[in-house]
């Protein structure tokens, strides 16, 4: 394998689909203990979720964060059985952070596994429903979002939950003050303004109780020293030391995602090639609009697989 510096790079909620992982545990046995250590420490059956659905139960944020986080994982163990290279910098898309943890090994799986299944408990719980909602803005100036949710505040929370890259932005909050900062980006020119189906406001100041039961959750997890630094989605740089971890995943659920910055960082340090490893390509679309220069690859199941080492080997 070449000279690459590379950063592996874990999707969040969204890239959820039915059939996720299924070829590569049909032919790799490392993807399929990872699904069968998944099993063993939840409370529903995970296989037969991700690979048959139904998909309204699968997009439940209880069961898209454990099934999502296994997915990523059992894609990474067949990539690093096929001899990876160290590499330079883990990072994922908020939930995807946690696929960044464990790939860093500062937890094991399982307890992750069973961390973001209560994470996912505390999220859906954190906000009755119908009362917060989240919208991507296509195609305006970050500034001008920022302002559109400054001004809808009045009528309660609008807050920016996701910087994805200059030109799409999520926003989140209740669902008055988001509608109103909905219409006030589209009168300021905003190219497309959509609402996501979601089940909370999440990365809002509206998931607090979410943050409390996380912080009190995580008093439990013992961190330990990573392998391989993990760009953090609160301050788009790597962890500092262990004992902040806890402080910066905590953060995360009620702060804004990074996720423009933490690219920018990431190429910053040197990284030439970006490999999304989970289901679907959203990240790798994200990176495409943020640099074009760098080499995207993914990995999702054989055929992306055997696209990724071959390109690697280059």
């Amino acid at each position: 394998m070449t000279n690459r510096e590379i950063a592996l790079i874990f999707p969040g909620q969204g890239a959820q689909s039915i059939g996720m992982g299924k070829e590569l545990y049909d032919n790799f046995s490392e993807a399929k203990a990872v699904f069968e250590a998944a099993e063993a420490s939840l409370p529903f059956n995970l296989r037969e979720l991700c690979f048959e659905g139904p998909k309204e139960k699968l997009d439940v944020t209880i069961y898209t964060q454990p099934c999502l986080l296994t997915a990523s994982i059992a894609m990474l163990e067949v990539l690093k059985g096929q001899g990876l290279k160290t590499p330079r910098f883990h990072a994922g898309l908020s939930l995807g952070e946690y696929s960044a943890v464990v790939a860093s090994e500062i937890m094991p799986f399982e307890d992750a596994v069973k961390l973001v299944y209560n994470r996912g408990t505390f999220m859906e719980n954190a906000v009755p429903d119908g009362k917060g909602t989240m919208a991507a803005i296509i195609g305006l100036d970050t500034k001008l979002i920022e302002e559109a949710c400054v001004q809808a505040s009045s009528e309660g929370i609008a807050q920016i939950a996701n910087y994805n890259y200059s030109g799409q932005i999520v926003i989140g909050g209740s669902v008055e003050a988001v509608n109103i900062a909905m219409d006030i980006c589209k009168e300021k020119g905003a190219k497309r303004v959509v609402p996501l189906s979601v089940s909370g406001p999440f990365h809002t100041s509206m998931l607090k109780n979410a943050a409390d039961n996380l912080d009190s959750y995580l008093e439990n997890i013992v961190f330990s020293p990573w392998t391989v630094p993990v760009v953090s989605n609160y301050t788009a740089k790597p962890y500092d030391e262990i004992a902040n971890i806890k402080n910066l995943l905590v953060k995360q659920v009620i702060s804004p995602v990074q996720w423009e910055k933490s690219v920018e960082y990431m190429i910053s340090q040197g990284v030439d090639t970006f490999i999304e490893v989970g289901p679907g390509k959203t990240l790798s679309n994200f990176v495409k609009r943020i640099d074009k220069k760098v080499t995207i690859l993914n990995v999702e199941d054989v055929k992306s697989l055997e696209k990724t080492l071959k390109t690697l080997e280059e």
